[in-house]
């Protein structure tokens, strides 16, 4: 038997009974994250790392769920599990999973790069691997988050001496934090978006560390000139944003890198800054866990597992689930 599957409902560990991020409701789930493409309604019992443990409260609303801390085996129909941190989001892990002297990590989403909020990325040996390979191509190539703070600090700049909003987008679970994190020492006049603010609340409960920040006041838009605002995506197309008198938009993606994306959303500026792994950490990230089977999900699979079969690993044909596009 093997110690994971790939099915329609997502990955599976048979001789446990139990799906890591599934698609459609089971009887028990091990999640990941809080992001919605991962944290699903509807199973029966939820089973998480403790610092993720409110946020999938907060998402999900009422749900049987337990949390474990970070590298705490507890055994489930004989297998060990335990979560390990992935460096993604605050709370976020990969699960380890371990049977028969039989090791497979899912990595759920992560990154290497430390963003100073969520806990750093920790490679795990193993012989299986599961990576996610949101941007698996070899374009995408971080810069360093001190590079992408100058540039977001020179716009904001340039828009405050002229009079202008600063309009920034962002994901509200991950993203948000990580701006606020990175901007809010040399920004004094930052406002959020409310569903931000009830975020930061969930993660301050659960140990996270964030300055409290003015909630956005629409009634009182003339507080807002020449701030710097960090909403949702959908949040800054409301009516109250579009009569804005002087205002300028950016939004923070990894997504950005590809200048078509960025004018089909129309956005006046683009910051390349992602949650995810880029091409260089993929690579080295695989490598760390010693894994001889990997098995890429979430993005450009046929890339990255052509690539890893030419350079001496394997990657199984397996049944992929769709997940929709994170920012």
């Amino acid at each position: 038997m093997a110690i994971i599957e790939f099915t329609k409902k997502g990955i599976y560990c048979p001789e446990g009974g139990f799906y890591i991020d599934p698609v459609s409701p089971v009887s028990h789930a091990v999640i990941t994250h809080g992001h919605s493409d991962h944290a699903r309604k509807g199973h029966k019992k939820y089973l998480c790392a403790k610092k993720s443990l409110q946020i999938l409260k907060h998402r999900l609303g009422s749900i049987q769920i337990s949390g474990v801390e970070y590298a705490k085996n507890i055994t489930h129909n004989g297998v060990k599990i335990s979560f390990h941190p992935a460096g993604h989001i605050f709370g976020s892990a990969q699960v380890r999973i371990e049977s028969k002297g039989e090791i497979a990590v899912i990595s759920g989403d992560y990154k290497l790069q430390n963003d100073g909020i969520s806990t750093p990325f920790e490679p795990i040996s193993c012989h299986h691997f599961v990576t996610e390979c949101t941007f698996g191509l070899p374009i995408f190539r971080w810069q360093p988050q001190s590079e992408i703070k100058k540039e977001i600090l020179k716009w904001y700049n340039t828009n405050l001496s002229n009079g202008i909003t600063s309009i920034l987008s962002a994901y509200s679970l991950g993203k948000a934090q990580r701006l606020i994190n990175l901007l809010s020492d040399e920004i004094e006049n930052m406002y959020i978006h409310y569903t931000i603010a009830d975020l930061n609340e969930v993660i301050r409960k659960s140990g996270g560390k964030l300055p409290q920040l003015p909630v956005i006041n629409p009634d009182n838009p003339e507080e807002l000139e020449g701030a710097l605002l960090i909403m949702p995506s959908m949040a800054a197309e409301a009516n109250w944003v579009k009569k804005l008198k002087n205002k300028d938009t950016a939004f923070a993606s990894g997504w950005m890198q590809v200048r078509g994306i960025r004018r089909r959303r129309n956005y006046g500026r683009g910051f390349v800054i992602s949650d995810h792994v880029d091409w260089p950490d993929l690579n080295k990230a695989v490598y760390a866990t010693g894994a001889s089977k990997i098995y890429p999900v979430h993005g450009y699979t046929d890339v990255v597992s052509q690539w890893f079969r030419e350079n001496n690993l394997e990657c199984p044909d397996i049944q992929r689930t769709p997940l929709t596009r994170e920012e």
